[in-house]
């Protein structure tokens, strides 16, 4: 049986996979930050569900993305997730590791860093 924070953070990949802001909704406090980190046009520190929310939103406008989870670690307080990347945008397409970092309380993620195998890549391809 996986850790509860498992399981919150695998909804929020499916929900995230699927456009399902209703779910993501339940799975995220209100006043959670996102670090995401990097240079491009979806780095920089993300303040509370709305700033999140269009975070997602500009992503979903941005780029084709497919994310998939290779392993969840989790305790009570954390939970990190290895993550194969694939999107294209602009004629780019990158394709790269990623590591998520999940601080979890009352059961929703109230903290999150995002943290990119090859920040260069990551950088070039979230270009402007």
């Amino acid at each position: 049986m996986a850790h509860p924070n498992a399981e919150l953070v695998m909804k929020g990949f499916e929900a995230f996979a699927t456009g399902d802001m209703a779910a993501m909704d339940q799975l995220i406090a209100d006043e959670a930050v996102w670090h995401a980190a990097g240079r491009g046009v979806l780095s920089g520190d993300f303040r509370g569900k709305e700033a999140i929310f269009g975070l997602f939103a500009k992503t979903a406008q941005e780029a084709e993305m497919k994310q998939d989870v290779h392993a969840i670690l989790a305790d009570d307080e954390h939970v990190v997730a290895l993550v194969k990347s694939t999107a294209t945008r602009r004629g780019k397409t990158v394709d790269m590791d990623q590591v998520f970092v999940f601080h979890v309380a009352g059961g929703k993620a109230v903290e999150v860093w995002l943290t990119p195998s090859d920040a260069y890549a990551a950088d070039e391809f979230w270009a402007e």
